[in-house]
């Protein structure tokens, strides 16, 4: 459940829980990654899915040495939440 998946023809980062699947939408930006939107299907809610994608996201980014830029209200309290994500923001 801890792995997200580049689904790059679709341009968005999933991850699969229960066969069901959560995902943040992402247009690059130069060489900046820009997260437009988060989804997480109904039957996943209330169980803390969208905060692990993000987290997982985020980490990705920092692992590839891209920066973010938060353009999805979701991501934006997270990171605001979450200060040791703050080197990825571009």
């Amino acid at each position: 459940m801890d792995r997200v998946t580049d689904n790059a023809s679709r341009h968005r980062f999933e991850l699969v829980v229960d066969n069901e699947v959560a995902f943040v939408t992402y247009a690059m930006e130069g060489d900046r990654l820009a997260l437009l939107h988060t989804e997480v299907p109904k039957a996943l809610e209330g169980r803390g899915i969208g905060k692990l994608l993000i987290r997982l996201v985020l980490d990705e980014a920092r692992q590839r040495g891209l920066k973010i830029v938060p353009r999805c209200e979701f991501v934006s309290a997270f990171i605001e939440r979450n200060p040791e994500f703050d080197d990825v923001i571009a």
